[in-house]
């Protein structure tokens, strides 16, 4: 069973303007944005926009491989890339979706939040990429 609402990543063609934006337009102040910082592995630079109750990860294309590249090839200004919700166990979590038949896109991988990860493919879950992500040590405390 999934846990709560981690983040709702956003695809975008500048994290810099993307942060102007929630700065300017919706107040949040610099102190709740994160560094932007890379996810080689993933093809992605990020930065998280801490809101009162969640997380807004920003993500924007690293290389010419990176998928969020494609993303924004259909979507040149960006837009909801995906939902993350917060499981136990990342390894059961996979087994769960595969027993139950969900396209399972990639093995447990460690995700912006240094935790592992997986996604589910959108044919599955109403049109929207779910990214499940195995709760942090720490929030576990």
């Amino acid at each position: 069973m999934i846990g709560r609402l981690n983040h709702v990543g956003i695809a975008v063609p500048s994290i810099d303007a993307a942060k102007a934006t929630y700065r300017d337009l919706y107040g949040v102040p610099e102190s709740a944005m994160t560094e932007t910082r890379e996810l080689p592995a993933q093809g992605v630079r990020f930065a998280f926009v801490n809101v009162a109750n969640s997380q807004i990860e920003l993500i924007e294309p690293l290389g010419a491989e990176s998928p969020i590249r494609k993303f924004l090839e259909r979507n040149p200004n960006g837009g909801q890339h995906h939902v993350c919700f917060e499981v136990e166990e990342i390894y059961a979590a996979r087994d769960a979706m595969l027993a139950k038949g969900a396209a399972v896109l990639n093995e447990p991988r460690i995700g912006a939040h240094g935790t592992p990860v997986i996604f589910i493919h959108p044919k599955n879950s109403n049109g929207v990429l779910i990214e499940l992500m195995e709760t942090p040590k720490a929030a576990r405390a």
